[in-house]
């Protein structure tokens, strides 16, 4: 199976999955809700973390094609970072469903009543959140620079010079990386909210992962009517 299709059929097992989450009982009122909900927020990140095991063994494969991105659109292309999504935005969408939520609700917190969900966020949470953040930006930044000198180095590849197959293997490397940093800064953020907090997370990163393609799917095809 080549990646594309593997993505296309990952992509809608994703949409099954954030149906199922944004139909549980919110927040959960008996013990077996509870449970439910931390269930499909686990089967959620293992989707994502397939989801970056493969990537990573078709990487080996052909570093250049993920450079490209063809299965995404155009415009899902121009707001990539290194292959893919960049990490810092989940703290950017905890802040914003955070502060969307504490609004919509504010009245009743003032009042001492606890809605348990992104919106009622604890100081030590709120705490965590912010530290992940700096601790994502440098790493960021780090894999980032990785990426300049590897593209400075792009001279030896014009001039014939050095070991072409070692340099696609260095790229790969960087890739991963970014990989790895996309998958621990989700895994890392949901494991410091409850079930509810999480899945209510999940299903806003999935559906702004859904509008995006969605409107990018739709000016891609304006643009080729063009």
């Amino acid at each position: 199976m080549s990646f594309q299709r593997f993505h296309d059929t990952w992509f809608e097992q994703l949409r099954h999955l954030v149906h199922q989450l944004s139909q549980a009982p919110r927040p959960p009122t008996t013990e077996e809700d509870y449970h439910h909900l931390h269930q499909l927020v686990n089967k959620v990140m293992s989707h994502c973390a397939e989801y970056y095991r493969v990537k990573s063994l078709a990487i080996k494969q052909d570093v250049l094609s993920f450079s490209t991105a063809q299965w995404t659109t155009t415009l899902e292309r121009s707001l990539h970072w290194i292959g893919g999504w960049r990490p810092t935005t989940v703290f950017h969408l905890v802040y914003t469903e955070s502060s969307i939520l504490f609004e919509s609700r504010v009245v009743d917190i003032l009042r001492g009543f606890r809605t348990g969900d992104l919106g009622d966020l604890s100081p030590g949470q709120f705490r965590r959140v912010s530290e992940l953040q700096c601790e994502t930006v440098h790493e960021e930044n780090a894999i980032t620079d990785e990426l300049s000198e590897w593209q400075d180095s792009a001279s030896d590849l014009v001039g014939l010079c050095g070991d072409f197959d070692e340099k696609m293997e260095r790229l790969a490397r960087i890739l991963n990386k970014a990989d790895s940093l996309r998958l621990k800064t989700i895994e890392t953020v949901v494991e410091l909210l409850t079930p509810q907090q999480a899945a209510e997370f999940l299903v806003a990163a999935a559906e702004l992962h859904f509008g995006i393609h969605a409107w990018g799917v739709e000016q891609d095809r304006q643009r080729g009517n063009a």
